[in-house]
């Protein structure tokens, strides 16, 4: 067993294993666009390719961006010891990402019964929006238990002035998932028929 004095404080370690997990999850995100590039370009002079994408992706991105930016405010409370702000905060945060779920999901209905999923062979394009689409709300699913737990935490006082970690985290999660959205957005927009 190593020694105590050698391993890394409690807080270290879980700054360390948090960017390592958004380094993970970073990677899966790039190649999995990166092969939805590919095959969208196979299907270039596919007509029905040309798929129009729900408006309503751009009400969910503006719903992210406001997430991303109550999480990144309770990170400044929670840094003052403000408690009851920063536990509303993140209620916020997590009652808009359930709307951004549900958004989501609209979307990716009115997707799936459009008339690229007709048949043809553009429907490889609209599928692969979808799919992408659904992993991306999968993972703010995730975001949205985090907040919750982060959320009760904070409402019991567990963070203060010193220990903040969690609520940082939450923060750099929202902001790696804005970040991802933002760039999946401009994907489809550039490999289908836009808004």
């Amino acid at each position: 067993m190593p020694n105590s004095a050698s391993r890394l404080p409690t807080d270290l370690r879980y700054r360390q294993g948090g960017w390592l997990f958004l380094g993970t999850l970073l990677v899966f995100f790039v190649s999995s666009l990166l092969l939805y590039g590919l095959y969208a370009a196979s299907r270039q002079g596919d007509p029905q390719s040309a798929v129009q994408l729900p408006s309503s992706f751009l009400l969910s991105t503006l719903i992210l961006i406001g997430i991303s930016a109550m999480v990144h405010v309770a990170t400044r409370t929670v840094r003052r010891s403000k408690r009851v702000i920063t536990a509303v905060l993140l209620a916020a945060c997590a009652v808009s990402a359930v709307l951004f779920m549900l958004i989501q999901y609209q979307s990716m209905l009115d997707l799936l019964s459009g008339p690229a999923m007709q048949g043809g062979t553009g429907k490889g394009v609209a599928g692969m929006v979808v799919v992408l689409a659904f992993l991306h709300a999968l993972h703010v699913a995730g975001g949205v238990i985090s907040l919750g737990i982060v959320g009760v935490r904070a409402a019991r006082g567990r963070y203060d002035h010193e220990r903040y970690w969690p609520v940082d985290f939450a923060a750099h999660y929202w902001h790696f998932l804005d970040l991802v959205w933002l760039c999946m957005l401009a994907a489809f927009m550039i490999t289908t028929g836009g808004f």
